[in-house]
């Protein structure tokens, strides 16, 4: 795995983009896009990036501020709530106060991209949460989000990169200019492929293991 700093060749390279990609220069241009994500959440901004879903606008989850901005670019009611992201299971205790039995349940035996809605939000932005206190998260399986959030050390929004109340994009091509142009940065990784995305599932559980599903 690529983890050092880019080299004066290395972005020649990555600048000359050659038409056959080896395993090296699609580290080169993960690792570049990376870096950029990084330097751009840890100033509070927001970043356009693909995920094991759709593509999905995000920024710092823990900063208030950043999800204040986010709200507005999206021209969403800063009293709705958003999904966060994170790289493993074991940092749900970070962020959830009591995690219930059942979400492991649930977790362990899903194979495929999954959203639950926890009770109890902690350590998060309060305007991530629901009114209830409660929050979505999603272990996100996708590689360049879990290098990114791995790297970042704290949870990402990920919200669909649609303008509130119209339909969410199916790939990059799908994002509307103006939106884009909001960023204040676009990750490159897999801006061309054609392959259709889908939201993820959602269920929502109870401190008492209740189930309730939202979205199949």
């Amino acid at each position: 795995m690529f983890t050092g700093k880019l080299g004066r060749f290395d972005r020649i390279a990555i600048t000359q983009r050659p038409q056959r990609f080896t395993k090296y220069h699609k580290e080169l241009f993960m690792e570049e896009d990376i870096i950029q994500s990084l330097d751009t959440l840890e100033a509070g901004g927001t970043i356009l990036y693909p995920t094991d879903t759709i593509w999905g606008i995000g920024c710092d989850a823990t900063n208030e501020d950043a999800v204040k901005k986010l709200y507005k670019i999206k021209r969403r009611e800063n009293s709705q709530s958003l999904l966060i992201l994170l790289d493993d299971p074991m940092k749900l205790g970070n962020y959830v106060k009591a995690v219930p039995d059942i979400a492991w349940e649930i977790i362990n035996v899903t194979n495929k991209p999954l959203t639950l809605i926890y009770p109890e939000g902690i350590n998060l932005a309060k305007n991530v949460l629901a009114n209830d206190g409660s929050v979505g998260i999603r272990i996100t399986n996708d590689e360049f989000c879990v290098r990114l959030i791995r790297r970042f050390h704290k949870p990402i929004v990920s919200t669909s990169a649609n303008y509130s109340g119209q339909s969410p994009p199916a790939n990059f091509s799908e994002i509307a200019e103006e939106l884009v142009n909001k960023m204040d940065y676009v990750v490159k990784w897999r801006q061309k492929e054609k392959r259709k995305g889908s939201s993820s599932g959602i269920i929502k559980v109870g401190v008492n293991n209740e189930i309730e599903v939202i979205r199949e």
